[in-house]
């Protein structure tokens, strides 16, 4: 008898992975990337994408039980289109369910990245068991996704959990055209942006000269002041962060992903004391803070729940 399976799409601004999700296992036993950038055409893209399922779904029993798509940026719900995709933009207004539940003929559900992924983490992940979770992208930009009273939170027009925005400062890098907001401190970029403007003004740093936040990190490991000092004020802010959402959520488990994950030891120290600080101490207590368990795997896992989850509902 054949067994059971989802079909996951991840919709991201380098790379469009593909993947078989074995639902018996809870695990991913095929996976194909396709490259995606400024200039990739949605409809050629997708094309790769349904021939390679294609093929796949041939080889089974059975159709897929359904297929789960996460896309990379602001996705419209009731259209099924992508919203202001700034790495993406031919990607605007395309219809993505559409296209594909036509070629595939079985049901689809898409969910924005970050609510993808608190999906992924909180049915497979670091969050199980959860009822109040919180998980915070932290790539290369700051996004979020809520899971409160035990259901995915969208808000009115599906941008509930934009962390990133939050003004934490006076002045600091204009990500989102807002100096100050969080994710010009901690994300990718933002670390990134704070990093090449402190090296122009230390010489002896060890930093190249436009730095990356891999480079940062590295850096920081091996003992340079100023990478550390880079580190510890992301740690800081994010703190910040995180301390309005335990105030103001309650959650239970507020889970990291990406940088946070990777560099926990350089960022939980000041991120606590900035917590300690900020957040009231009975809402801290009741709230854990955890690395993503899924680790690089997340993207197909998210796709795969949100075809689960979409079942479910």
């Amino acid at each position: 008898m054949q067994r059971p399976y989802y079909i996951g799409i991840d919709i991201g601004g380098t790379k469009l992975a593909v993947s078989l999700f074995d639902i018996d296992t809870s695990s991913i036993t095929l996976r194909k990337l396709f490259a995606t950038g400024p200039q990739s055409d949605p409809g050629t893209s997708l094309d790769h994408v349904i021939k390679t399922a294609t093929a796949w779904i041939e080889q089974q029993d059975e159709p897929p039980c359904a297929v789960g798509v996460s896309v990379g940026g602001m996705f419209d719900l009731d259209t099924g289109c992508m919203k202001q995709a700034p790495h993406l933009p031919r990607w605007s207004d395309f219809p993505i369910v559409a296209t594909i539940r036509e070629q595939l003929q079985v049901p689809v559900f898409a969910e924005n990245d970050a609510n993808a992924c608190v999906l992924a983490e909180w049915k497979h992940g670091a969050g199980v068991g959860a009822k109040h979770l919180i998980f915070l992208t932290f790539g290369t930009g700051l996004g979020g996704g809520l899971i409160l009273n035990g259901k995915l939170y969208r808000g009115a027009s599906g941008l509930a959990g934009e962390i990133g925005a939050i003004r934490v400062s006076e002045d600091g890098p204009a990500i989102r055209e807002k100096p100050g907001c969080l994710e010009g401190f901690a994300s990718g970029a933002g670390i990134a942006l704070n990093a090449e403007a402190a090296r122009a003004k230390n010489p002896n740093s060890t930093l190249p000269l436009h730095p990356s936040a891999k480079d940062v990190a590295e850096a920081a490991l091996n003992g340079d002041r100023l990478a550390i000092s880079i580190m510890n004020q992301c740690g800081t802010q994010l703190g910040k962060g995180l301390a309005i959402l335990i105030d103001l959520l309650n959650p239970e488990v507020i889970v990291l992903g990406s940088i946070f994950a990777r560099c926990e030891s350089l960022i939980r120290p000041a991120m606590e004391n900035a917590i300690t600080d900020e957040a009231m101490p009975e809402a801290q207590t009741a709230c854990k803070i955890v690395p993503a368990k899924l680790g690089d795997a997340i993207g197909d896992y998210a796709a795969a729940t949100v075809a689960e989850c979409g079942l479910a509902d």
